[in-house]
């Protein structure tokens, strides 16, 4: 599963180089406990652990929680849903019966869109009776 390259670091150091916690947190503007919490929920996100517990991030690690980031903060998705597509598309797509049979995955907003609506309708409806 190949992924783009994170950017966003401005330090001088070799693109392929390992990252601490602190870079990437600061890099992506996303706190310490957060991508901690991540790399629990999403079982591809896997630093590399030295002594004493210090995590080093891989460039394709630092792309991936760049991507959960995205997904979560920026296009509505909920972990459980972020987590789903990131397998779908690491799966590359899979086959037509896997695809049928995975649930689908909204972004959250667009469910709140659709209560919305909902909630209008009946709103609407009870106003009429």
């Amino acid at each position: 599963m190949s992924r783009a390259v994170f950017t966003g670091f401005d330090d001088g150091k070799d693109p392929e180089a390992l990252r601490t916690i602190g870079e990437v947190t600061r890099a992506l503007g996303i706190r310490q406990h957060v991508l901690r919490y991540w790399e629990e929920q999403f079982p591809m996100l896997k630093p590399i652990k030295r002594s004493g517990g210090r995590r080093y991030y891989r460039p394709e690690d630092v792309a991936l929680v760049a991507e959960i980031d995205r997904l979560v903060h920026h296009e509505g998705y909920t972990l459980r849903g972020a987590r789903l597509a990131l397998e779908t598309k690491a799966s590359g797509n899979g086959s037509g019966a896997e695809t049928a049979a995975a649930p689908a995955v909204q972004p959250a907003a667009s469910v709140v869109e659709r209560l919305r609506a909902v909630r209008d309708d009946l709103a609407a409806a009870l106003d009429r009776a």
